[in-house]
């Protein structure tokens, strides 16, 4: 049994973190940080609700750190953790720069400890569709890929650390790590990126939308998020030379952990007949549209697969080297819009 301390309680503790440690056997949620008054002690009763960092690291049982906390204390908590000798897990971003996320793979790897990042959207239903189909080829060769993270959420949250100007705020670095993560895991890194990176509500002070380009010798990958879509909402679409797949609609996990539901057996994720995505292929010069089963989504896998790495059974899934890859492509969008140009990949 992995002992696991989880550091807030927030958003992402409560809803993406919480609830699923507590569903993979093998994980026991041992201890929880909340620095203000809440109800994890209600919700969680076996866990030892703590208020401090230096709390959670003296118990000595705690073998995994899960960090859930705003972006711009990422690295430091993950810092004192690694260098605590504790396994760590980092909700995304890894950092605020790439620096920091290189600081701390060497640290991990001075310390002999694991480090990974959350990227739970690998194990959306959605997400596990596209990558089975490109992978079995069955739209010929890819010329175009569209990936999209679209909201309506036009008031500002003023309160909300992710719409205040401070390092690793706004939407590029909330969302984009998402769809930029997904698609270098499906066509590794390219030859470069161009980024719009911009604020489209009224004032917003961060950035709360963006179109990221990124150029393969004959593939395009567009990535967008916004704020501002009101209309349907688009999850992927891809074009190849042997036909077209499409799909409308979010992965239904996180809202039902916002709902309160736990995973708990193997109907979680699943998706309805109605919200499956189309292949579209041509037969005797016309279009025919054909629904494709959505696979089923589920985040436990990724916490299966960080204890069966811990225990030495399995390579860890999303690697260290995968996480910078994430955090350059962030800088090199930044600096695309700033400079409004297309700029070179740069793994160093």
């Amino acid at each position: 049994m992995i002992q696991v301390g989880l550091i807030g309680f927030g958003l992402a503790g409560r809803v993406f973190h919480a609830p699923v440690i507590s569903a993979v056997p093998g994980l026991k949620l041992a201890a929880i940080l909340q620095r203000s008054r809440g109800d994890a002690a209600a919700l969680y009763p076996e866990a030892r609700v703590v208020s401090t960092l230096e709390e959670l690291l003296g118990i000595e049982e705690i073998r995994l750190v899960v960090i859930a906390t705003s972006n711009a204390s990422h690295f430091d908590l993950a810092r004192r953790c690694l260098l605590a000798g504790r396994d760590v897990v980092v909700d995304k971003p890894f950092a605020t720069n790439w620096q920091e996320a290189n600081e701390l793979v060497r640290l991990a790897q001075e310390h002999g400890r694991l480090l990974t990042v959350f990227q739970n959207a690998r194990w959306h239903g959605d997400f596990q569709t596209v990558r089975k189909l490109v992978g079995a080829g069955t739209l010929g060769r890819l010329v175009f890929y569209e990936a999209h993270y679209e909201r309506y959420r036009p008031q500002l949250r003023p309160g909300a650390w992710r719409e205040r100007a401070e390092p690793g705020s706004g939407v590029l670095f909330d969302l984009g790590p998402h769809l930029i993560d997904q698609a270098l895991l499906l066509f590794g890194t390219p030859e470069a990126l161009s980024a719009d990176v911009r604020i489209e509500r009224d004032g917003a002070a961060v950035d709360d939308a963006f179109d990221v380009a990124l150029h393969y010798k004959s593939l395009r990958v567009a990535l967008r998020a916004t704020m501002l879509a009101c209309g349907p909402d688009l999850r992927f679409a891809l074009h190849g030379t042997h036909g077209s797949y499409v799909k409308f609609g979010h992965d239904l996990q996180e809202e039902a952990l916002k709902r309160g539901e736990i995973p708990r057996d193997d109907t979680w994720g699943g998706e309805p007949k109605e919200k499956w995505g189309s292949v579209y292929t041509e037969k005797d010069g016309n279009v025919v549209a054909k629904p494709l089963p959505t696979e089923r989504g589920d985040y436990r896998r990724y916490y299966e697969n960080v204890r069966d790495a811990i225990l030495g059974r399995a390579a860890i899934d999303v690697t260290s080297q995968q996480a910078l890859n994430v955090m350059r492509a962030l800088e090199l969008a930044q600096e695309s819009s700033r400079k409004r140009c297309t700029v070179p990949w740069r793994s160093e």
